[in-house]
This record gives C-alpha cells, sequence and structure tokens, in this order.
C-alpha cells in the first residue's frame, strides 16, 4: 500500500480532476490577497496553471513567473497563458532565481507536496525581495474538502489500510495553526491564516465518479492500483454515502486553508 506513489505526467487527467475546482478557488485566493497591481508574482509548483491564469487576468502582474516540478504540467501551464511568461520545470528547493527577485510568492494546492516546507520556505525567502508577501493555500483535506472526504472515509470503511494514504491524515501540515507556526517559524511577519469555501456542484454521480479515474495524484493513484471488483466496491459504498439533490446533481464544499506573512 505505501509503495503508491502519486503520478503528475498527465495534465489533461488532472484538469479533469481539480482544475474546475482549483480555478475557482484560485479567484477567491486572490480576492483574499489584496494586493497592488504591476508587482513580480513567482507562482510556486503552478501545477497546469490554475493560479497562474488567475494572477495574469485579476493581478495585472509586471512579471510572472512560475516553476513546477513536472514537465507535462508546465507546458500545460505554458498554454493557458496570454502572454510568455517564464515558466520552467524545477523544484522548490532549488528555485532557478537570483536573490531578492520578486514581491509576491505564492503557492495553489502544492505546498503539502513539498518535501521538506522548511527548507522549501528557506528558498522561498531566499528569492523575496525586502517586505515581499509570501502566501499560500492548501486544501483542508481532513475537514471541509468534501469530494475528497466521501472518497476516503468510504475506502476506509473498506480498506483499513488506505489511512496513510487518506490526505487528511499523509499531510498534517494541512491545518491553519500549524500553518501559522511554520511561517512564523522561518521569521516571516503578520502572519495570518483564514479558511477559504467555494461550492463543487456535480451533475450527477458519474460526474463526480469518473474524474478519479485518471490516475492523477493521491485518491486517483490508490483508485488505479485496485482490481476492477474493488474499484466497483468503493463506488458503490460512496454512492450509498453521498447526497443527491432532486435533480440529481450533488452539491458539495471545497474548503482551503490560507496562509500568508511578509518577510
Amino acid at each position: 500500500m505505501e509503495s503508491i506513489k502519486d503520478k503528475w505526467n498527465n495534465s489533461d487527467s488532472y484538469e479533469y480532476f481539480m482544475g474546475r475546482w482549483s480555478s475557482l478557488m484560485a479567484v477567491s485566493f486572490l480576492e483574499w490577497l489584496n494586493v497592488p497591481a504591476g508587482k513580480n508574482w513567482l507562482d510556486i509548483g503552478c501545477g497546469t496553471g490554475a493560479l497562474s491564469e488567475a494572477i495574469e487576468k485579476q493581478a495585472n502582474p509586471h512579471t510572472l513567473s512560475g516553476i513546477d516540478a513536472s514537465k507535462f504540467f508546465i507546458d500545460k501551464a505554458k498554454q493557458r497563458l496570454l502572454k510568455p511568461h517564464i515558466y520552467t520545470a524545477a523544484t522548490v528547493d532549488h528555485l532557478p532565481f537570483e536573490n531578492e527577485k520578486f514581491e509576491i510568492l505564492v503557492s495553489g494546492l502544492a505546498f503539502n507536496f513539498f518535501p521538506d516546507p522548511e527548507k522549501a520556505l528557506l528558498e522561498i525567502k531566499r528569492v523575496s525581495k525586502p517586505k515581499a508577501i509570501i502566501a499560500a493555500y492548501v486544501w483542508d483535506y481532513a475537514g471541509k474538502m468534501e469530494f475528497l472526504r466521501y472518497f476516503w472515509d468510504a475506502a476506509y470503511s473498506l480498506d483499513s489500510n488506505t489511512k496513510n494514504l487518506d490526505e487528511g491524515i499523509r499531510f498534517p501540515i494541512c491545518n491553519t495553526e500549524k500553518l501559522s507556526a511554520l511561517f512564523q517559524k522561518m521569521v516571516l511577519k503578520n502572519v495570518v491564516t483564514s479558511f477559504l469555501d467555494i461550492e463543487t456542484v456535480f451533475k450527477d454521480f458519474d460526474d463526480y465518479w469518473n474524474p478519479f479515474l485518471g490516475g492523477q495524484g493521491p485518491a486517483p493513484g490508490y483508485l488505479q492500483s485496485l482490481d476492477t471488483k474493488s474499484q466497483l466496491r468503493l463506488k458503490n459504498e460512496i454512492q450509498q454515502r453521498i447526497t443527491l439533490e432532486t435533480d440529481g446533481s450533488i452539491r458539495l464544499i471545497g474548503r482551503a486553508i490560507v496562509v500568508k506573512g511578509t518577510v
């Protein structure tokens, strides 16, 4: 079970699974961040570019750069941006930029995947200008990220070995107190945390279930590791737990935890 690895090699499957929700959350995050136009931005762990696209459209950046460990996701991010910004495949612990380059440094739905968050923040601070803003958001996996909670709660009821795969347990950093403590430990000032909610709407159960079949990320990766019979058992278990609206749709909360501080 612990040998199951997260896959990040198919940008289209990831977009189908998470893209529509990450795009909505990116807009809410920028409204919460509320920074002036004309700044130099860095998107760290940019994925397929949901946050970068929102920055380009809403924040009127002077410059915009991004990095992600997956070349496949970098290629997708470049495709969705209107201008030729500097986007490159790189890891957060070796950012390919000079010291004190950026004024706004953000990370959307990626911070919990960084192998060493403290080392990541040190490197992020290195490329931050004095008084720069560093901010991030992660899903509230253990709480109100409901479409994933239905999946893992059902999976655990069928197989207790899934406990260590559940993002709510696997990523303890996805917690307001722990994120705040981490930012303060790394000598950031004016640290603030909060919650942001979006509504995740599925037209029917298949619209909820089918995105899990693409294999991109922890839950789809686990599902892909199961045989056909076990996949069907899990599907039926979730279907029994989830509540449909009168029109057959499913309405769930997608909650993110946000944090920001200044250098």
